[in-house]
């Protein structure tokens, strides 16, 4: 399979990739064939290493630069930034017999109250992006889908996700930035960054009110 982007676009100061992925491989060799060339390495030179969490993360001489890739199905969505945290991820659109019992048993009350009071045409085209955004958010910050999604709450304003309230441990709302979108008719993606430092004080409430 070729190993040319999809697509490679900038946002914000980052760089994202979106490329063809064979299901079942491991996302790693593909995402390092296009940061490599970004970082100016050899793409089997990139120091990455693993957290204790299992989160990738790029060594010395590249500490100032952080990645995070995602893949699902036939698709691999890469990112790469400096002085950030970010977190990237990919949800395909299918059919969940049990969407309302999963909102109901893992999900923010705010986002229970939302999402539940939707018809279903509507809790199918949000529950996927709020899963979605979800997914990268706590990729960024490096706990995973262990932290709780009931300890924050992404909540709609017009067309727009926004993170409208933030566990203490995840930083200020603010403090996060977030990106969603269609990658392909069947998927969302995702992308959520954290400026480098910014998680260092108490969670507060975004000034956008629960829909």
């Amino acid at each position: 399979m070729s190993q040319l982007p999809l697509a490679h676009w900038h946002h914000q100061g980052l760089q994202l990739w979106h490329l063809a992925h064979t299901p079942g491989s491991r996302g790693e060799p593909l995402a390092r064939t296009v940061l490599g060339p970004a970082l100016g390495m050899a793409p089997a030179a990139l120091p990455i290493s693993r957290s204790e969490r299992g989160r990738p993360q790029l060594d010395a001489p590249l500490g100032g630069f952080d990645a995070g890739w995602s893949h699902s199905g036939g698709h691999l969505l890469v990112a790469l930034g400096q002085r950030v945290r970010l977190g990237v991820d990919l949800e395909r659109i299918q059919p969940r017999p049990k969407m309302a019992e999963v909102i109901a048993r893992f999900f923010h009350p705010a986002e229970i109250d939302w999402l539940l009071g939707l018809d279903e045409a509507g809790r199918q085209h949000w529950f996927f992006r709020v899963w979605c955004a979800k997914e990268a958010l706590l990729k960024a910050h490096g706990h995973g889908i262990s932290f709780g999604l009931h300890r924050f709450a992404l909540l709609a304003r017009g067309s727009d996700l926004v993170l409208a309230h933030s566990d203490v441990e995840l930083g200020p709302a603010a403090s996060w930035q977030l990106h969603e979108w269609a990658i392909a008719d069947d998927f969302r993606a995702a992308l959520a960054w954290q400026v480098a430092g910014a998680c260092d004080n108490g969670g507060h409430e975004h000034p956008y009110p629960p829909r």
